[in-house]
């Protein structure tokens, strides 16, 4: 369990989503951070820039591999959700098969226990 700040306990889902909402700022920091440090280095290698548009150059190249990180993230999310829909319906329908076949013989054993006693009844008598 986790505490807020005046003692109390939160619920473990709320900590979860809490812990969650901080890796993802930490994630969405470290890759800030690689895209300027990429962007740093491509602006060092073009010294005839100007000031204003090595900012500008680095601006853009911070903006786009900020959005190609968004879409590679959103598109493994997406994916990652198929998956466990996907592996979710293959658990349980092995787990409803074996669950029918023994109810089957749970109904199938009395009926033919009775069916044998009934026919020895006809016969003995």
């Amino acid at each position: 369990m986790i505490a807020d700040r005046d003692g109390r306990h939160l619920r473990d889902d709320a900590g979860e989503a809490l812990a969650a909402r901080a890796e993802g700022y930490l994630m969405a920091q470290s890759h800030w951070q690689e895209a300027r440090r990429e962007a740093e280095t491509l602006c060092a290698a073009l010294p005839w820039l100007t000031a204003a548009q090595a900012e500008e150059v680095s601006r853009h190249c911070v903006e786009r591999h900020t959005d190609l990180v968004r879409w590679t993230l959103r598109g493994t999310v997406r994916r990652a959700d198929e998956l466990r829909r996907e592996y979710g319906a293959r658990c349980h329908r092995p787990r409803r098969s074996p669950l029918r076949r023994h109810a089957a013989g749970a109904c199938g054993v009395p009926a033919c226990v009775t069916g044998i006693n009934a026919a020895l009844w006809v016969f003995v008598r």
